[in-house]
């Protein structure tokens, strides 16, 4: 056809833009494509170049994706996804990745981050478990675990990866209502859980009494014990169900530290590495943005 350009866009490139879009940051598109932040800005660059088109509105706080992003999108990912299908339609046996994560790190972005890892290796076999980090720190150290998304508590292991920072904080129903004079109601964990431990020491150290009115076992429960104005959790605000806030300053109550969040990882099998890599980043993306 006379007068026509045949334009061959590098998949590299395309990955880069739709990694860098879904999770609003080049340095965690760069993570997950075990590249730098200047390569995977170039690669950006370059498919705009092609295309003749800008893609991606760019601040120093903030990227965003313009009109024409927007519009991309979409088809990029069915590129991605096409490449994708004829690498497999030779029958390519399928990796698994089992990853374990603490029910004090997961959050409601969860299928945000499935949804990522799926796009990125649709030829994986995923397997998630939550439970307590120091139920899937054994489980990882006994080799039923490739890898473990853990908050890191004092006096076990101290290696790893360390992802972010998790802060926490009193979490409750903005009608909660707390008599004074009356021990502080409180939903907790077993006892076995360490943010359990973490809260009722900083209570007792600040001499501030306290009851337990809720039983729940598990972060679902707990977080709906504290939507329902039933009491007080210690929980980090990203994992916290809406309708709950902190409640700590207005309430008196003492600060509550943060909690590292670590990695432990040892898979072996390429796509599985790039798959946490994918996880790791954009769990980051995704506490940032919160």
């Amino acid at each position: 056809m006379i007068g026509v350009t045949m334009k061959m866009l590098a998949l590299d490139a395309v990955q880069a833009f739709v990694l860098t879009a879904e999770m609003k940051s080049f340095t965690r598109a760069a993570e997950a494509m075990d590249s730098t932040q200047s390569a995977v800005s170039l690669k950006i660059k370059r498919l705009e170049d092609a295309l003749g088109r800008r893609l991606l509105d760019r601040t120093p706080r903030l990227v965003r994706l313009s009109q024409d992003g927007a519009a991309f999108l979409g088809p990029a990912r069915e590129l991605l996804a096409a490449h994708a299908g004829a690498l497999g339609s030779f029958g390519v046996q399928r990796q698994r990745l089992s990853i374990g994560m603490s029910h004090h790190v997961v959050g409601a972005e969860l299928p945000h981050l499935l949804r990522q890892i799926g796009r990125a290796e649709p030829d994986l076999t995923l397997e998630v478990r939550i439970a307590s980090s120091w139920e899937l720190l054994d489980l990882f150290d006994s080799g039923a675990l490739d890898a473990a998304i853990v908050l890191r508590h004092e006096g076990r292991r101290t290696d790893g990866e360390v992802l972010m920072e998790e802060p926490f904080g009193w979490m409750a129903s903005s009608d909660f209502e707390h008599r004074s004079g009356e021990p502080l109601r409180l939903a907790l964990l077993a006892e076995s859980c360490h943010v359990h431990e973490m809260a009722v020491t900083a209570l007792n150290e600040a001499g501030i009494a306290w009851q337990e009115v809720f039983v729940g076992g598990g972060i679902a429960a707990i977080g709906a014990a504290a939507a329902a104005g039933l009491a007080v959790a210690a929980l980090s605000p990203r994992v916290a169900p809406p309708g709950t806030m902190d409640m700590g300053e207005s309430l008196g109550l003492p600060p509550l530290p943060a909690r590292s969040v670590v990695l432990q990882s040892r898979p072996s099998e390429p796509a599985a590495r790039r798959a946490l890599r994918t996880f790791a980043s954009a769990l980051r993306a995704q506490r940032h943005s919160f």
